[in-house]
């Protein structure tokens, strides 16, 4: 819902045009873009193989490919390399040198955080793992990082305070730890209109500028409606799809599908697909436990 319903809100005028014309389906539902097409290979995967299996993931994700999903040119590179036979390996750094340092493998791990929700200690490895498929930069992957494990705390009775500080300890990198800290601070005291939000924060499509983004937003709107939420995304404009998407996977871990608004579920596509396979998360997750 944070992806099909933040999609029409993203970029400038160029991109808000195009989505206009492409952003439904033939029986009128809003299409989700890269953002949960990717989050379900990866569920898809991980059903499959009961693990992480890199080679699987990505021979998913470039069959899942289409250009209507709006992927990004670098991920969209990347993933015709891999659906030409590139390794994945090979391919990641083929576009971008040092690797991409985007929020796609960000995007994706709240599944992470779902399969591993009861293996806490394994979630950043998981999640490094799976974003470097696509994203071999230490910034793209401790994106993924964060929005795992707060996904999975989320799933707890831990206190925003509480998770931020969680989040803090495995923040390797200083920008990360920065806009952690200046979370922690929002979170515990006055809360920022949209503008410093986008300012400080940040709302662009490198993992640094909007993964804490998603997190802080999500743990702001917790126990506010979800439409709430999202249109305090919406108003900070950039990355609205991914900012959403992981803010609505944190918010959703939190919440529950119950708290959902209907009305506006009903007007996502293809939610029969995405509820089964969330079943079927919850059922292999909980089943590894026992």
């Amino acid at each position: 819902m944070g992806d099909a319903l933040g999609a029409p809100f993203e970029g400038g005028p160029l991109e808000r045009g195009l989505w206009r014309v492409i952003g439904r389906t033939r029986d009128g539902r809003l299409r989700w873009t890269d953002d949960t097409q990717m989050s379900l290979d990866l569920c898809e995967s991980l059903l499959s193989s009961g693990s992480i299996v890199e080679d699987d993931i990505a021979r998913r994700f470039a069959q899942g490919y289409r250009w209507s999903r709006g992927y990004g040119p670098g991920a969209a590179r990347v993933l015709k390399l891999i659906r030409r036979g590139v390794d994945w390996r090979e391919a990641n750094t083929r576009v971008f040198r040092e690797g991409s340092f985007g929020n796609g493998g960000a995007m994706r791990a709240p599944v992470i955080g779902l399969f591993y929700a009861s293996q806490l200690d394994a979630i950043p490895q998981c999640a490094r793992r799976s974003a470097s498929i696509t994203h071999a930069h230490p910034l793209g992957q401790e994106g993924a990082v964060l929005v795992a494990l707060a996904t999975a705390l989320a799933l707890s009775d831990a206190t925003p305070e509480e998770l931020l500080a969680r989040l803090e300890a495995h923040a390797r990198h200083e920008p990360m730890r920065q806009r952690l800290s200046l979370a922690a601070a929002w979170i515990s005291g006055q809360h920022p209109p949209h503008e410093e939000v986008r300012t400080q924060l940040g709302n662009g499509i490198a993992a640094a500028e909007s993964c804490v983004t998603a997190i802080y937003v999500a743990l702001r709107f917790i126990d506010d409606p979800f439409m709430d939420m999202l249109a305090f995304i919406a108003a900070c404009r950039g990355d609205v799809d991914t900012i959403g998407a992981m803010a609505g996977a944190i918010w959703g871990a939190r919440n529950g599908e119950a708290s959902l608004p209907a009305r506006e579920l009903a007007r996502v596509e293809a939610t029969e697909r995405v509820a089964r396979l969330a079943r079927e998360l919850h059922e292999a997750a909980t089943g590894r436990v026992s």
